[in-house]
């Protein structure tokens, strides 16, 4: 089976991810396509993942009763909350303006 690209939607488990993939279907009738998706368990291995990293999954041999996929590769990360708060601080910090104090007006 061809390796699948999915995002980490869930990464509170210990030693597992959920990776979601979506796939477009062509609807039968209609000609239309429409997005699928399944989320399937994962191994993380020895990547640090969060939610929202995009992944590459590939099948291996079952881990446990719902876990049947590894990670094995990190496409792109998601910026963690520590990376966002520093840079709105680092931009707050340049677009300060000058702060007069009332006892030299």
């Amino acid at each position: 089976m061809k390796p699948k690209k999915g995002i980490i939607t869930s990464a509170r488990m210990t030693g597992t991810v959920v990776v979601t993939v979506h796939r477009f279907v062509l609807h039968p009738l209609y000609k239309k396509q429409y997005r699928r998706s399944k989320k399937f368990l994962a191994d993380p291995g020895d990547f640090d993942l969060h939610e929202g990293d995009e992944v590459e999954v590939a099948e291996c041999r079952p881990l446990s009763k719902r876990k049947c996929f590894r990670i094995i590769n990190l496409i792109k990360a998601a910026p963690r909350v520590s990376e966002v708060r520093e840079e709105s601080e680092l931009e707050e910090a340049m677009h300060r303006k000058g702060v007069s104090s009332p006892a030299l007006s």
